[in-house]
C-alpha cells in the first residue's frame, strides 16, 4: 500500500481510496497526451551533501549561474525534502521510490547488506524493462545487494578510472556523446559539498568568498571556523555549478538538450554540524530543479516556482511519470506532474544508525512547522563519529569545555536534557531554535503532527522500530575498532 508520506490527517480508509485511485491513474501510462510520447531521455543531477545557497532560491552570496538558468526554464520547487540526512539511506530510498525504512534500508553504513524483496524493483530496471539505455556515472552507496550490470545498460562506455562508486570528475562530459541517437535514463553524480573535503573538515580554506560576507546562522557560534565553513560551501556550490554547465553544454552540443528531462537535486543539506546527519531543516532541505525543454507545458502547468511539499521518493514516482512509464504498486512517492496530482499536507524523514552512531529520530514537515520526535533520550543529539576531527566539531568541543556555547549550541551535547519532541514554527523561526513543544498555545499543532507520525509509523510498518541484529552490530562494533559508546554495543564490551 502506497502509505508513506501520502498519508493526510484523514482515515485510514479514506487515504486507501485515494491510493487506490492513484494507482488507477499511474497504471494508464501516458496519461499526459503527445507530450509524454515522445519518450523523452532522463537524467538525473545527483549532487552529494549540498544545500540550495543558490541564486534562484533567492541567495544574494551565491555564484550559480547555470543553476539559475536551468530554474528559469523549468520548474524550481521551494520545500524539497529528502527522507534522510544522509547519502546511503537516501539513495536506497530514491533508487527504489520507497522509503527506506519500509524494507529495512534505514541504518547508513549496513554492514549486512541483503537483495530486495522479489517484489521490488529499483528504477533503471524499470526504465531497462521499457527499451531505455539506462547508466550511473558513478556512486551508487546502497543499503542493499543488486547486481550493477542488472540496473544499468553493460553497453554504457564509462569514463576511465579506477574507482567505481565514485563521482564525474572535472569539467568533461564529451563522454555523453555516445547518448545520442537512444533514449537513456541515466544519473551523474556530483561531489557538491564533498569537493576539497567535507564543508568544514578543514581551516582554513580556499574559498573566492570572503568570509566577511556570510552569516553564521545562531545554531553555530560566531568564529572563524565556522564563517569559513560556510564560504567553502559556497565555493563547493560554485564549482558544483560550473559542472552543471558543462554537463548541459554537452546536451545541447549532442543534439540531445531538447528532449531530456533534466532533474537536478542533492541528496541532503550541507556537511556542517547540524545539518548532514540531522533531521532539522538544513540537514533535510534541498534544490530540486526540473528542466524538460519539449515537455514544457506538461512540467511548468502549475507554475515554475512550486511551494507544495516535496519528499525525494516523489521524485522517483515522477520520473518514471514523465517518460509514461506505469508507476508500480509498490512505490510510496507521488508523480508530481500529474494531472490529478493533489498536494501533500505533510512530509516525514527519518534517521536511524549513522557508522557507529545509534539513534532513532523521526520528523514531520507541513507547511509552516517541522515535529521531530527523538526516541532514545539517553545520549545525546552529537554522539562520538567519524567527524569529531573535523574542524567545526573540534571547535564545538573545545567551545563548550570553555563554557562559550549559547544554550542551543550546548544542548547538542547534553545527554540529560534531550527532549522527546520538538516543534518549530518555521515561519517566525526559520533556523529552529525555540522547541514549542511545551508551549500550551501550540497543543493541537503537536497532536497533529504526532498523531501522523504515530499513523504512518504503525502503516509502513517503520522497520526503526526494531533492534538492529547482534551480529549486524558486532560488525559496526569491529569496524569502527570498539569506538562505540551507545550502550547497545554494551555486549560486545
Amino acid at each position: 500500500m502506497k502509505s508513506c508520506h501520502l498519508m493526510n490527517s484523514s482515515s485510514s480508509s479514506t487515504c486507501q481510496i485515494m491510493l487506490v485511485a492513484f494507482c488507477a491513474a499511474a497504471l494508464t501510462g501516458f496519461c499526459h497526451g503527445d507530450a509524454r510520447a515522445e519518450r523523452p531521455n532522463i537524467l538525473w543531477i545527483y549532487v552529494d551533501d549540498m544545500s540550495d545557497w543558490m541564486g534562484c532560491y533567492g541567495d544574494p552570496i551565491a555564484v550559480t549561474p547555470n543553476i539559475d538558468r536551468l530554474a528559469e526554464g523549468g520548474v524550481l520547487f521551494q520545500h524539497a525534502y529528502m527522507p534522510a540526512p544522509v547519502c546511503s539511506t537516501t539513495r536506497s530510498a530514491l533508487i527504489t521510490g520507497t522509503m527506506q525504512t519500509t524494507h529495512g534500508l534505514h541504518q547508513h553504513r549496513t554492514m549486512i547488506k541483503n537483495p530486495l524483496p522479489d517484489d521490488l524493483t529499483t528504477i533503471p530496471e524499470l526504465f531497462r524493462q521499457a527499451g531505455y539505455l539506462t547508466f550511473n556515472e558513478a556512486k551508487d552507496d546502497y543499503n542493499f545487494v543488486r547486481d550493477r550490470e542488472t540496473m544499468y545498460s553493460p553497453e554504457f562506455q564509462r569514463p576511465s578510472r579506477k574507482q567505481v562508486n565514485s563521482h564525474m570528475l572535472g569539467r568533461d562530459a564529451s563522454w555523453l556523446k555516445q547518448l545520442k541517437g537512444q533514449p537513456f535514463f541515466g544519473q551523474i553524480q556530483l561531489k557538491g559539498g564533498k569537493f576539497g573535503g567535507e564543508t568544514g573538515a578543514k581551516f582554513p580554506t580556499e574559498s573566492r568568498f570572503d568570509t566577511d560576507r556570510v552569516s553564521v546562522p545562531p545554531q553555530y557560534p560566531e568564529h572563524p571556523v565556522f564563517r569559513d565553513a560556510i564560504a567553502r560551501h559556497y565555493e563547493q556550490i560554485a564549482e558544483t555549478d560550473a559542472q552543471v554547465g558543462a554537463i548541459l553544454d554537452a546536451l545541447k552540443a549532442y543534439d540531445m538538450w531538447d528532449n531530456t528531462a533534466v532533474f537536478f537535486f542533492t541528496d541532503h543539506g550541507s556537511p556542517l554540524p547540524r545539518a548532514k546527519q540531522f533531521l532539522y531543516e538544513d540537514g533535510l532541505k534541498v534544490p530540486l530543479i526540473v528542466h524538460w525543454p519539449t515537455g514544457n507545458d506538461v512540467i511548468t502547468r502549475r507554475g515554475n516556482v512550486r511551494a507544495d511539499l516535496v519528499s525525494g521518493i516523489d521524485i522517483t514516482a515522477s520520473t518514471l511519470g514523465l517518460a509514461g512509464i506505469a508507476i508500480p504498486e509498490f512505490m510510496e512517492g507521488v508523480d508530481l506532474f500529474a494531472e490529478d496530482y493533489a498536494s501533500q499536507q505533510y512530509v516525514i524523514s527519518a534517521r536511524d544508525r549513522m557508522g557507529n552512531a545509534i539513534d532513532r529520530i523521526r520528523t514531520v514537515r507541513s507547511q509552516r512547522f517541522r515535529y521531530i520526535r527523538n526516541y532514545k533520550l539517553d545520549r545525546a543529539l552529537f554522539q562520538p563519529q567519524y567527524r569529531d576531527k573535523y574542524a567545526t566539531f573540534a571547535t564545538l568541543q573545545k567551545l563548550l569545555r570553555l563554557g562559550k556555547l549559547s544554550p542551543i549550541q550546548a544542548s547538542y551535547f547534553d545527554a540529560e536534557h534531550r527532549p522527546a519532541e520538538e516543534l518549530y514554527d518555521l515561519v517566525d523561526d526559520p533556523h529552529q531554535i525555540n522547541n514549542l513543544a511545551e508551549n500550551p498555545e501550540f497543543r493541537s499543532v503537536l497532536e497533529s503532527h504526532r498523531q501522523h507520525l504515530a499513523d504512518w509509523e504503525e502503516a509502513t510498518d517503520d522497520k526503526g522500530r526494531y533492534p538492529e541484529s547482534r551480529e549486524s552490530l558486532k560488525r559496526v562494533f569491529e569496524s569502527s575498532a570498539g569506538k562505540c559508546v551507545s550502550p547497545e554495543y554494551d555486549f560486545l564490551k
